[in-house]
């Protein structure tokens, strides 16, 4: 096997330690890859760089795959998000975030099992046009959605479902409201929906979407959405399955892709060794499929549920009081 180069980007808070933690997994793995180091957010300003460093960008350019922990952007006018920061740059199209019920973790739902595919570089969240007046008394965002852009991700959903055999997907929307943006999206969704007669199509509005989520979470597979609304609807998810401790994400592009934990970065136990890093290392499962490397996704998922459903070696917020070194080295034993 031809070694694989990985940009890591160790991140903020318990960035690091979740980051070490899984590399070491990765590596136990047998995986053969080799790791060019990275900073970014408050890392980077404190070195006197800027918030992504162009050397940052730079590596990413030249690795098939980012891997990266929790960042912190600092608070105030003049900072960008990172993470929008990396798509936009990187036109990482399709964030994907997976809610899958893990036996052992207390939870209101079992046998949870729901893939969230959220638009990931307009609407909201692309920050066009925002400004406030002088006085202070209005401010304004724009919110712009393409028909380029969404064809784009909704066939990826489709496309994805296929692949691994899911039978529904569900388009969320507020196109009863926002007529022009959402109502875009929507028929979009239905013109390629009819290139997929083997998948479900259903449609539903966002807000009815939380609720049936909160009350009925089995009857749904797969959700594609636009950008603000598959931010709140996967972390809805997470919550059904145990929070955001166990909520891997993946950002993809058509030549690349960043994987990373959708939690923050927890400064008050940076460094007390008892970060949970469950979710990263389910990042960095989906990294492994990305590079086709399933078979040792496989082993790296078994090993995860393995170790938290039985209980007994797991950090303090899964209900135990091992360290990150402790409980990953109980999974390096069951690979």
């Amino acid at each position: 096997m031809a070694e694989t180069r990985v940009t890591v980007i160790p991140g903020d808070g318990i960035g690091p330690d979740i980051i070490d933690a899984t590399l070491r997994l990765l590596d136990a793995l047998d995986c053969d890859f080799a790791y060019d180091r990275a900073i970014a957010g408050q890392t980077a300003l404190d070195q006197g760089k800027d918030l992504v460093p162009q050397e940052t960008l730079d590596m990413i350019e030249k690795n098939p795959v980012a891997l990266k922990g929790p960042i912190t952007t600092p608070v105030g006018k003049g900072f960008r998000s990172v993470n929008v920061t990396l798509r936009k740059h990187f036109d990482l199209f399709a964030n994907l975030r997976p809610a899958l019920s893990i036996p052992g973790v207390r939870s209101r739902y079992d046998n949870v099992d729901i893939l969230t595919i959220r638009e990931n570089i307009e609407g909201i969240y692309s920050g066009e046009g925002q400004m406030v007046t002088d006085d202070g008394e209005r401010a304004e965002l724009r919110s712009v959605i393409t028909r380029k852009e969404s064809k784009r991700l909704i066939r990826f959903a489709y496309e994805a479902a296929r692949r691994l055999g899911r039978r529904k997907v569900t388009v969320v929307h507020k196109a009863n409201i926002m007529k022009s943006t959402s109502g875009l999206f929507l028929s979009v969704a239905r013109g390629i929906a009819e290139e997929y007669p083997d998948i479900e199509h259903e449609e539903m509005i966002v807000d009815n979407c939380a609720m049936q989520l909160a009350m009925n979470p089995h009857r749904f597979d797969v959700l594609v959405t636009t950008n603000l609304f598959g931010d709140i609807l996967s972390d809805l998810c997470a919550g059904l399955v145990g929070g955001l401790g166990l909520a891997p994400g993946a950002n993809v592009g058509e030549h690349r892709g960043i994987f990373e934990a959708v939690h923050g970065s927890a400064p008050d136990i940076a460094g007390k060794g008892i970060a949970n890093p469950t979710a990263l290392m389910l990042g960095a499962g989906m990294m492994l499929e990305y590079l086709e490397m399933n078979e040792k996704a496989a082993r790296l998922r078994t090993a995860i549920r393995h170790v938290v459903g039985e209980g007994k070696v797991v950090t303090p917020d899964l209900g135990g009081n091992a360290s990150t070194d402790e409980f990953t080295d109980e999974l390096i034993r069951h690979l």
